[in-house]
């Protein structure tokens, strides 16, 4: 009888470790859900390009991770790649910021003119952009111009002025998908 009695009890502590290494997998598993939805909505998000207004640099389909701390701390600057609040219609957009408070941006013959020069852009196409003209315009404080860099068919502040720097999500901080 005391062997039976000592079989069922070390059957019952065998159940109860395995009960309590089970609700640690779970408590585990719960937890590296809630850090990660945290991650997403306060530091890291991962973004998908919706149009070709960014190509060459980023086609429609590019899979991007965009940093959402560092434009909580200071301005963004002009050149970065941004992810902001359409002021129309309340999307996504992905756009380059050419200008911000206080500069004077305008587009002669198809070439960004920031603060009366001539800017040098590499990577954007501006094929079919000859004759093409617009501003200058006067970027308000706490506010940034953004263009995309398919420049002849992107809608951007050139449709819809400036966008507050509240209404930017974050940094494109990589392109993680297509890769290469």
């Amino acid at each position: 009888m005391t062997s039976t009695i000592e079989s069922d009890v070390e059957e019952n502590l065998d159940q109860l470790s395995d009960d309590k290494a089970t609700i640690r997998r779970v408590l585990l598993f719960a937890g590296v859900i809630a850090a990660l939805l945290l991650v997403r909505s306060f530091a890291l998000e991962p973004v998908r390009v919706r149009s070709d207004s960014m190509a060459p640099a980023l086609s429609s389909g590019a899979m991007l991770l965009i940093d959402k701390v560092t434009l909580r701390t200071r301005e963004p600057h002009r050149g970065e790649i941004v992810v902001a609040i359409d002021p129309r219609n309340g999307d996504t957009i992905v756009k380059r910021v050419v200008a911000v408070g206080g500069d004077s941006v305008g587009i002669e013959d198809g070439m960004l003119v920031l603060n009366g020069k001539t800017v040098v852009e590499n990577y954007i196409d501006n094929d079919n952009m000859d004759g093409y003209y617009t501003g200058p315009d006067l970027v308000p404080l706490g506010h940034v111009f953004l263009l995309g860099d398919n420049r002849d068919t992107s809608e951007d502040s050139r449709a819809f002025g400036p966008v507050d720097v509240d209404d930017i999500e974050g940094k494109v901080l990589v392109k993680v998908w297509p890769l290469g």
